[in-house]
């Protein structure tokens, strides 16, 4: 049988259909951007009349801090629920599945309408011994403010899926070098903290990097909270003067900036830990 490249023919017939494809797409490219750009429903200069507009820009800022703070949140608290699930005790391991189990089977908007209404179930929050009167007892409403129904919503969800991130970027590192530690002597706690996570990092950066993208994109729903971030600005500035498309792709075009700016760190950062993996020796080269 013959062996290596393929017929002349074949790569002939490959090279015609990438052509093709290229020319294919051009043209719908080309007629999407003339359609938009001629169509004037748009209205792009309302677009970007308001495209940097102290309420848009403040908006903005709102969203960019709701997504590090809840995105911390979710970090921590999946660190924490990962080392719980994959710790000999079956109770911390069960409580950490049921949390994983609720946050992750129930929608975000759910969730994040639930916190907005906690006051609807509880008025105060008493804080003290069951049975007893409480020690301190403050308004719901005064803890539970949108902000903070924000982060609660979006931080204590995204920490269940970060548990099942952290938990498979631990489960990556060789058993073997836990064995070893333990072996010497380390408690359980200081070779997680030593040794797993350090290592586990170069697995858990990758999709921690898709999920900040995401958590910027999933903020957007805090708006039905009436917290002010981009997009919530964006509807009080369209209930004004009534221009709804073109507020939305302001709006739109900020939330596609900022992903674009998070997606190419998140290249470099990869492009970093490949380097780095490439560059560590090899078993047995140091030898």
């Amino acid at each position: 049988m013959r062996s290596g490249p393929p017929y002349p023919e074949i790569r002939q017939l490959q090279h015609r259909g990438q052509w093709l494809a290229l020319v294919v797409i051009a043209v719908v490219l080309v007629q999407v951007a003339t359609s938009m750009t001629t169509n004037e429903r748009f209205h792009w200069d309302i677009v970007f009349s308001w495209f940097v507009s102290p309420r848009i820009l403040k908006g903005l800022l709102n969203t960019l801090q709701l997504t590090i703070v809840s995105m911390v949140v979710g970090i921590v608290l999946g660190v924490v629920l990962a080392v719980m699930r994959g710790s000999a005790n079956r109770v911390l391991g069960g409580v950490a599945w049921v949390y994983i189990w609720l946050f992750r089977g129930t929608p975000v908007f759910v969730q994040l309408l639930l916190w907005g209404s906690f006051s609807a179930l509880y008025p105060t929050i008493d804080v003290g011994l069951p049975f007893f009167q409480p020690l301190v007892s403050v308004s719901a409403n005064d803890v539970i403010t949108p902000y903070m129904a924000a982060i609660l919503g979006l931080g204590l969800n995204e920490a269940a899926y970060m548990a099942e991130i952290v938990r498979g970027g631990i489960a990556a590192v060789d058993s073997g070098q836990e064995e070893a530690a333990r072996a010497l002597g380390m408690p359980h706690l200081l070779v997680l903290q030593r040794i797993i996570l350090p290592q586990a990092l170069r697995v858990v950066v990758p999709p921690t990097s898709n999920e900040l993208i995401g958590m910027l994109k999933t903020s957007s729903m805090v708006s039905v909270l009436a917290y002010p971030d981009l997009l919530y600005s964006a509807q009080l500035i369209y209930t004004d003067n009534y221009q709804v498309i073109p507020l939305l792709i302001t709006a739109s075009l900020w939330y596609l900036l900022v992903s674009s700016l998070l997606s190419v760190g998140q290249y470099a950062l990869e492009r970093n830990l490949a380097r780095s993996d490439r560059d560590r020796p090899e078993k047995g080269e140091d030898q």
